[in-house]
Order: structure tokens, then C-alpha cells, then sequence
């Protein structure tokens, strides 16, 4: 059975989706998959490549506006390449187009992987130009799947209430041990803070109005104007590519209210990235919208105590007793920092310890790219759905 993952970035532009559709293509192919990729270019495709080994990857250039990702060849290359089922990454944009247009040639089924883009949040956010998209292809492209994946159940219910009747399968994302690597003791500016004595709360990912940052900067001004607990030894560090100037924005914003002990890192790729989690001593994501995030399965990996909102979509974390829920409002997001400050350095151990449990079981790759190629087998025929699929 060969697979053919498409997606509209494969490097570090896709955000999360560059380690989740990354590290899902690689272990299905470590678990005997025949697998191959395409993609389009963007500026780090060059740079970033290298880390799909030993995938078969092509990219194509990309005509017009960099965010619609309009790559006329991927077409003619969905065809040649020759899939027994296509995993198509992602909505709005090109690659839905393809798709589609590789499906009424071939006849072959596709699985559609919206990681998100179909919660609420996501829908309402530039509403008319995803009104526009569904009216010219993404609608056909949605309806046409011969299933869904969703990350989590929570996403399951927002496809439903999209409309969709597909059989959907729920997938989550996974999750590599963190490799701990010589020189991060002394590496970046998180170190030099924790050498003064500070402790770090961490934000990495996308700079983008979905993940409630302002929210947060305010919330963090509130807690250190109310002195509450240890507030006067934590330092905010915000790591992340920002995306249509929105950093700005945060910068002004902290400027303007005088935001205390805030830093901006930048992105963090590679080494970098590991060191950020390493240095910190919790996480937080106050996102109004996610489909299974990343950054907090990466932070869990490292035993970070975490701090998240419903539409993290990890419900689990806060049963597990490894996260604390928040709402994605200023003043819940104050009292969940208030509740980190004033716990124990060990039951902020205890915490991360119970995360980093909770990925081992629940999040391995392998046992996630074994799921994935039953539901492929499935689509070709291949018996009774798997314990995954829903088909209603």
C-alpha cells in the first residue's frame, strides 16, 4: 500500500504541523509503509528537508500569494506519483484543490486531516474568506474524503457540527522523548535567567491572536500588581515565528500597560527549541482555538507542568492531574498563574512527572502510524472499521 502525504509546507512555516505530519509520514513508513511527500517551497525549504529523512519528498514553486500556496504542478505530480490513498494535510489553501482534483481523475480515496481548522474558533476566524474557499473548493474537497481525521474527540464534534457525515477517524498527534544533549546548561537567554535565580514560565509556538496572548500579558500584569505569591521570581518568556505582525503588536502592549519581566525570544528551532523546554520550569498555551497541540505534548515530554484552556483539546491533561485548566480570559488566567506560583517546587515536579507519563502511554508514534495505516487498509477494502472510525 503506498501513501502520498500532502501538505502545504514541510518546513519550520508550517508551524506544528511540520513535526506532527513529519514525524506521522515517518512512522508509518518505519511500521512498513510505503510513503512519500509533497509539498510546496517556501524560504526554508532547503533548510528544513533534510529532517524528513528518509522520506521521498518533492516540492514545487509557488505562483502568487504565498498563503494560498497555488503550486500548479502538484496535480500533474499527485498523478504521477500514484497513491493507493491520499493523507491530505491541512484546509484552505492549494492543497485542497489538488486533491480534489486528484480524486475526480483517479477515483482513488483520500483521508483529510483539518488539525484544527474546522473548530469554531478557526471557521469564524476570516470568516468570509473561508465562506469564499468552501464555495469555490473546500466544501467538495471536505465532502468527497473518504474520511476524517480528527486529533481528539473534541475535534470529532466540531467536523459533525461543520456538517460533515464522512466517517471520521481520531487520530491524535504524537510525541518523541526529548534527547537531552551536551551544552544546554549553559545555552540562551532562559539559562542566564534561571543562573539569576528566576524561574521561567514558557510560551512557544505560533504568535498568532488565536493562541490568547494579549490575554496573557495582561493577565501576568494583573498577577504581579496583586503581588500574589512567588509572582516576583517568575519571568514570561515568549518563543515563538510571529505571523502578520502580531509580535508587534504584544511588544506594544506590554510596553503600554508595563508588563514586568516579559522577554521575547524569537523562534526556536532545533537545539534552540529543546533548550526552551529544558530551561523552563512550566508551560503555558491560553488558546482560544487548537486541534491537538504540539507544543504542550513537546513540554509533557520534557515533565513540565503545564497551564491550559479547553480549546487545547487535552482534557486528559487536567485529569491526569499533569495541567492546569484555565479559561482563555484575563482574570482565569490570572488565577491559574497565581495557582503555579504558589505550589511547591515539587508538586510543580510532580506535575510534569504525571505529563510526561501521560505522552509515553497515549502519545507514541508507533502505536499512532499503526492506527493510521489500519484506516488506509480499511479505504482499500480491507474489512471492518478500525476501533478508530466513527461513522456517525
Amino acid at each position: 500500500m503506498k501513501l502520498t502525504f500532502l501538505t502545504a509546507s514541510v518546513s519550520r512555516n508550517a508551524g506544528g504541523l511540520f513535526q506532527s505530519v513529519r514525524r506521522l509520514a515517518q512512522s508509518v513508513q518505519s511500521s512498513g509503509g510505503q510513503v512519500s511527500v509533497l509539498g510546496v517551497d517556501d524560504e526554508h525549504t532547503v533548510q528544513d528537508i533534510q529532517s524528513w529523512h528518509p522520506l521521498s519528498i518533492q516540492t514545487y514553486p509557488v505562483i502568487g500569494p504565498d498563503r494560498f500556496h497555488f503550486a500548479p504542478k502538484l496535480i500533474g505530480a499527485l498523478t504521477e506519483n500514484a497513491p493507493d490513498v491520499l493523507s491530505s494535510h491541512g484546509l484552505w489553501n492549494y492543497t485542497s484543490v489538488a486533491t480534489v482534483r486528484w480524486h475526480r481523475r483517479t477515483g482513488k480515496p483520500y483521508i483529510v486531516h483539518p488539525h484544527g481548522m474546522l473548530d469554531s474558533w478557526a471557521v469564524q476566524n476570516a470568516q468570509w474568506k473561508k465562506l469564499l474557499s468552501e464555495l469555490l473548493y473546500e466544501k467538495r474537497n471536505l465532502q468527497q474524503a473518504a474520511c476524517i481525521r480528527a486529533l481528539c474527540e473534541s475535534e470529532a464534534r466540531a467536523i459533525r457540527a461543520y456538517g460533515l457525515k464522512n466517517p471520521i477517524c481520531v487520530i491524535p498527534n504524537g510525541i518523541d522523548p526529548p534527547r537531552l544533549a551536551r551544552g544546554w546548561a549553559d545555552a540562551g537567554a532562559l539559562a542566564a535567567m534561571k543562573r539569576d535565580g528566576f524561574k521561567v514560565l514558557l510560551y512557544l509556538g505560533r504568535i498568532h491572536p488565536k493562541k490568547g496572548l494579549p490575554n496573557l500579558l495582561r493577565a501576568w500584569k494583573a498577577a504581579a500588581d496583586a503581588e500574589s505569591g512567588n509572582a516576583g521570581g517568575w519571568v514570561l518568556a515568549i518563543a515563538g515565528w510571529e505571523e502578520g505582525g502580531h509580535e508587534a503588536e504584544l511588544k506594544r502592549l506590554t510596553k503600554d500597560i508595563d508588563v514586568p519581566s516579559v522577554i521575547f525570544l524569537g523562534p526556536q528551532f532545533g537545539e534552540a527549541k529543546a533548550a526552551s523546554y529544558f530551561h523552563s520550569d512550566a508551560f503555558i498555551l491560553p488558546s482560544f482555538s487548537e486541534g491537538l497541540p504540539m507544543a504542550v505534548l513537546e513540554a509533557w515530554s520534557y515533565a513540565k507542568p503545564v497551564v491550559i484552556t479547553p480549546g487545547c483539546n487535552l482534557p486528559e491533561g487536567v485529569a491526569a492531574g499533569a495541567a492546569l485548566g484555565i479559561e482563555p480570559d484575563v482574570e482565569s488566567i490570572r488565577r491559574g498563574l497565581i495557582q503555579l506560583f504558589e505550589m511547591s517546587e515539587a508538586q510543580r515536579q510532580a506535575m510534569g512527572a504525571r505529563g510526561r507519563t501521560l505522552v509515553a502511554e497515549r502519545f507514541a508514534w508507533p502505536g499512532i502510524a499503526r492506527e493510521m495505516q489500519a484506516v488506509a487498509q480499511w479505504l482499500l477494502g480491507g474489512g471492518p472499521p478500525p476501533e478508530c472510525v466513527r461513522l456517525n
